[in-house]
Order: C-alpha cells, then sequence, then structure tokens
C-alpha cells in the first residue's frame, strides 16, 4: 500500500549558487559519501531528500543526513534512512522506499514512493 509520494524540482544553477553563498550548506544537507558528488549528483539527492519528506508529510524535525540517497549493485539510485527520517517513516509504517531521479539541463528532479 502507498503511504505517501513527493515529487521535487531543483534548480541546477541556483542549488550551486546556494552552496558557494552559505559554506556550511554542503555539510548540513549531504553525509560525507555524497559531498563530493557534481554539481548536477548534488542538486538531485537534494531533490529526493525533499520528496522524502514530503512522501512522509513533512513532519518536523527531520535531520538532512538521516536521508541519504546510495546506488544498489545495478547503479540504481536508492534511499536509505536512519535516525529522526526513519523513525518517521516507522510511524507511518513505511517499510519500503522507490526513487527515480533525472537531470535534464539545468533542472533535477526526484520522484519517491513511501510504501508499506
Amino acid at each position: 500500500m502507498i503511504i505517501g509520494i513527493g515529487v521535487d524540482v531543483v534548480d541546477v544553477p541556483r542549488f550551486g549558487r546556494q552552496l558557494e553563498r552559505t559554506p556550511g550548506l554542503r555539510a548540513r544537507l549531504f553525509v560525507p559519501a555524497e559531498r563530493e558528488l557534481n554539481l548536477r549528483s548534488l542538486a538531485a539527492r537534494f531533490a529526493a531528500k525533499e520528496a522524502v519528506a514530503k512522501a512522509l508529510g513533512a513532519p518536523a524535525g527531520m535531520n538532512w543526513q538521516d536521508c541519504q540517497v546510495d546506488l544498489d549493485a545495478a547503479g540504481a539510485p536508492a534511499v536509505s534512512v536512519r535516525g529522526t527520517v526513519a523513525a518517521a517513516a516507522e510511524a507511518k509504517g513505511v517499510r519500503v522506499w522507490h526513487l527515480s531521479l533525472s537531470h535534464d539541463g539545468d533542472v533535477a528532479t526526484a520522484m519517491v514512493v513511501a510504501e508499506s
């Protein structure tokens, strides 16, 4: 059963400017394994984290670093949660995450489905 869905779109150049203007933002939003990725990949991962929050109903107190985008053995993106995000997901009954990422020009998009 679908618990929630989330979609987010990020303007890549605007996101890059924000990262430049706010030096600590990269460390606040991304786990160490994500921080060295190129800007388009970072923007897509940020969109995924936003989409996860939307799928959960945007509960207060979620830590950005408690949601991570990994690649599975086949190279497909996958959501990994812990801490505050895992607690919110458990409270809603989420057991499975589905994630799709896309980049086109200056836009990065993420679609998330949270399923029981």
